[in-house]
């Protein structure tokens, strides 16, 4: 293939959603798998919470891909393997040691993600300039959320409709989504291998341990010291504890939507939350997402952060009444999950522009993944302790301490500094929201 420069809108949906799907499927629709396999709440976030592990340290094999082989060349090998990790939970999950095998299936699966998130980022940085990435931030991030949507609503009702079929058969049902879900990133892997530009910046290195480890030298001291030391520390914070509520959130507002109501929660059949999910919550998704990413490309994100913030963490006050309230109603419960999809794909948008606006300049790719790195760490530890507290206080007292801690996001944003030029459009994006080429 040549050189040839290609409309982003031809790849740049394809390939977030290649990065997204592995990521819920270990993050998300494990924990109903798991919960129909019938483990705890305390059990499941304690385990799946683990499979953050690889996007935390990510950094430490970053200059790898920075400085071994290309990023488009990293982003079509690790799509292959994360087929095969798929078919790998597919195969183990009828096994007597199902649960061990699994995990390490997940495990291989998270760790070619994570180095996927590398190298997909790393292009995207590389094949657009500050404007391009600007505008089209909110478009990959939508497809990003199109796949979690994907992943806890399509999945989920498809499992639940074979589970009515097959007579229940958890494992062998589950078994079979994994193998169709191989199938699916076949394609997409084989779709990338044709369709990826190849551009002049993303050169193929053939480096030495020497230069890797004198790379990771430079690259580790650059981070540090590219800000004024408190302007590095806010940026930090930032990073981390911006989506404190949504690491709470995370694994048990899925359980919350399916467990009964003698148990605190809502009781959705899987074919109810895939509606709820990846139908309602899904526009409200996609409206939130475009809507911010346009909005930071025409005024920049500085102008737009605290609205983001104020959309990011008020939307969650509709688990406390759902909570209490325990709607029957699939509609109602559709559209409380829409405007807090809405709100989390407008709030989203100022955290991943703010990593990019932190990982100019050299080594962006590697500065890029450990700005990821510490974000998963922030929703990994309090996710880890999330069903425990769940399980001790109950869903309602624990959806009400979620808004307490949205406190935390505003307190870390109201100490942050951001360029109020960054991410402005120019004339390099028309008016059709259409990438020029220069």
């Amino acid at each position: 293939m040549s050189n040839k420069k290609r409309n982003p809108w031809s790849w740049i949906p394809t390939l977030y959603f290649a990065e997204g799907l592995p990521n819920v499927l270990v993050m998300v629709v494990a924990v109903t798998m798991y919960m129909q396999l019938g483990m705890s709440d305390t059990e499941i976030a304690l385990y799946t919470s683990w499979l953050n592990l690889p996007w935390i340290i990510k950094p430490l094999w970053s200059p790898f891909v920075d400085l071994y082989k290309t990023k488009r060349w990293w982003v079509i090998t690790m799509q292959l393997l994360i087929g095969a990790s798929l078919a790998g939970v597919g195969f183990t999950l009828n096994a007597p040691f199902w649960f061990q095998g699994t995990m390490t299936c997940f495990f291989l699966m998270a760790f070619s993600s994570a180095t996927h998130d590398i190298a997909a980022d790393g292009y995207y940085m590389l094949e657009l300039d500050e404007h391009g990435q600007s505008f089209f931030v909110g478009i990959r991030n939508t497809f990003y959320r199109i796949a979690v949507i994907f992943g806890q609503g399509v999945l989920v009702a498809a499992a639940g409709i074979l589970q009515v079929y097959f007579r229940n058969r958890i494992a062998f049902t589950w078994s079979l989504i994994f193998y169709a879900l191989t199938g699916i990133f076949l394609a997409l892997w084989f779709y990338h291998g044709l369709i990826l530009p190849r551009p002049k910046a993303d050169n193929r290195n053939n480096t030495n341990s020497t230069a890797v480890v004198r790379g990771m030298k430079d690259m580790i001291v650059s981070f540090f010291s590219k800000f004024p030391l408190k302007v590095f520390v806010f940026s930090i914070l930032f990073i981390m504890f911006y989506r404190f509520p949504e690491a709470l959130l995370g694994k048990m507002t899925t359980t919350f939507l399916q467990r009964s109501a003698s148990e605190g929660g809502l009781g959705l059949s899987p074919m109810e939350f895939g509606i709820a999910n990846g139908t309602i919550g899904l526009i409200g998704l996609l409206a939130g997402g475009i809507v911010g990413g346009y909005l930071a490309s025409r005024d920049g994100l500085k102008k737009w952060l605290w609205p983001f913030v104020i959309a990011l963490t008020l939307p969650d006050l509709v688990y406390v009444y759902m909570s209490y309230a325990l709607p029957s109603n699939l509609w109602l419960i559709s559209s409380c999950l829409f405007v807090e999809q809405f709100g989390y794909g407008l709030g989203f948008t100022a955290l991943t522009l703010f990593m990019l606006y932190f990982a100019q300049g050299e080594y962006k790719t590697s500065h890029y993944a450990i700005c990821t790195g510490l974000s998963y760490l922030g929703l990994m530890l309090p996710g880890m302790i999330s069903g425990w507290l769940k399980d001790t206080i109950g869903y309602r007292h624990f959806f009400i301490l979620v808004m307490v801690f949205c406190l935390i996001t505003f307190i870390v944003t109201a100490f942050v500094q951001i360029d109020a030029n960054f991410g402005k459009k120019e004339d390099a994006i028309d008016e059709s929201g259409n990438y020029e080429e220069e």
